[in-house]
């Protein structure tokens, strides 16, 4: 959709001027052509250099450049694109584009254009917030501008979290591709069920090592984590993917966290915390070894295997349940089950204080552990929901559904 498109990209000055370098790349990656244009306050965070540098393009910075501007530079920059982006669009930008403020290159291509323009909103939670921001916001959208953003997360700021992340760069070259598709509506911010929500999920098995080339696992393929991980992110969420060993690659504009072992899968949990929603899909081993041995473990001709002190590992969905500080709004665990499913899925959600528990029977006969179907049951204290035997995506699609639904409707 981008091949032999012309974008003009626009930074301003914000701290998530460091993610419009990746942004350049990944516009170039879809054969795009970007004509980078940077404010004064764009170049305390990053530089024209490394802007040039993956433009492959000159990044024009002055609005009184002799050169540049000895045949109306910023109208043809205005002109002579398919779409102007702002990223990231600051309070200040969005201010001086409702009130027709032209008193630097930016602002002047803004005002001269006839061009679609897509912004992506950064800036801190509270200054997103303002009446002021949130009414321009308004007019803008009115006046026709697309918007992506901003996204709920932690902020530069430390202990700062709330709405007004830059959306990731993937998230905003689909959205420009959208846009001159014809698919999003002028002046309409696209309306996904989870936008600004967060969610953190964990995907796939843990690998507990025993010595340096064997370890404790188990047949869980990640498919079904994935699979919620791309659908929660295609409605909008902002997701944090924690994945333990699989085979399968990671889901595309998705921020993935790679680890192997329950300690490790337990601190990247925390790490990404607070948010709105957490789902414990991986099928984390419940047992580690004390103490890994240094070296390969030898058979010493007795016929008999080496014993293995075996300690229980941390439970992930457990202690998020239950530290109030950490809990989301909304917790989800699975429950992979070969007997008694309902009283140990229900057990379960009790204990763990879980909000709801998707439970299935992963006996070997049935084929879920590492296969592309699967059958769940929704457990929570409202009663027990049957699904039918579905695609693991098409569960993750319902399970979103269900989760946007949860959200929309009061008291939530």
């Amino acid at each position: 959709m981008l091949a032999g498109k012309t974008i003009v990209l626009i930074i301003s000055g914000g701290i998530a001027a460091y993610k419009s370098l990746d942004l350049i790349r990944r516009l170039r990656e879809r054969k795009a052509r970007v004509r980078v244009v940077m404010t004064k306050g764009a170049q305390q965070f990053i530089t024209p250099l490394a802007a040039g540098a993956l433009s492959a393009d000159k990044v024009y910075t002055e609005l009184f450049d002799r050169e540049a501007e000895q045949d109306v530079g910023h109208i043809r920059l205005a002109r002579e694109c398919d779409l102007i982006l702002v990223a990231p669009a600051t309070a200040d930008m969005m201010a001086k584009m409702v009130h027709g403020i032209a008193d630097d290159l930016a602002t002047a291509i803004l005002l001269a254009t006839d061009k679609p323009v897509l912004l992506a909103p950064a800036m801190n939670p509270s200054m997103w917030g303002n009446p002021a921001t949130q009414r321009n916001q308004a007019t803008l959208s009115s006046d026709g501008k697309h918007f992506v953003g901003p996204k709920r997360g932690e902020m530069a700021e430390s202990g700062e979290a709330g709405i007004g992340r830059m959306a990731e760069p993937l998230e905003i070259a689909q959205e420009v591709g959208e846009i001159l598709a014809g698919k999003a509506v002028s002046g309409t911010p696209i309306d996904k069920p989870l936008s600004g929500r967060r969610v953190v999920i964990t995907s796939g098995p843990t690998h507990e090592p025993i010595d340096p080339v064997r370890y404790i696992a188990n047949r869980s393929s990640g498919k079904q984590g994935h699979a919620i991980a791309q659908a929660a992110a295609e409605a909008g969420a902002d997701v944090i993917l924690v994945s333990g060993p699989v085979t399968i690659p990671d889901p595309q504009g998705i921020t993935v966290v790679h680890v192997e072992t329950a300690k490790a899968m337990l601190q990247a949990v925390k790490n990404a915390l607070p948010a709105d929603i957490a789902i414990m899909a991986a099928a984390v081993a419940d047992w580690g070894v004390a103490a890994e041995d240094g070296h390969k473990i030898k058979k010493d001709g007795s016929g008999k295997p080496p014993a293995l002190d075996l300690i229980e590992n941390p439970d992930i969905l457990a202690t998020i349940g239950h530290n109030d500080t950490l809990r989301p709004m909304l917790l989800i665990g699975f429950a992979a089950e070969t007997q008694n499913l309902l009283e140990n899925a229900t057990s379960k959600l009790t204990r763990k204080r879980a909000d709801w528990i998707v439970a299935n029977n992963v006996s070997a006969e049935g084929g879920i552990m590492g296969g592309d179907k699967n059958t769940v049951r929704i457990v929570s204290s409202e009663g027990v929901e049957d699904w039918p035997q579905l695609d693991k995506t098409e569960v993750a699609g319902r399970l979103v559904e269900k989760i946007a639904a949860f959200f929309n409707s009061p008291p939530h």
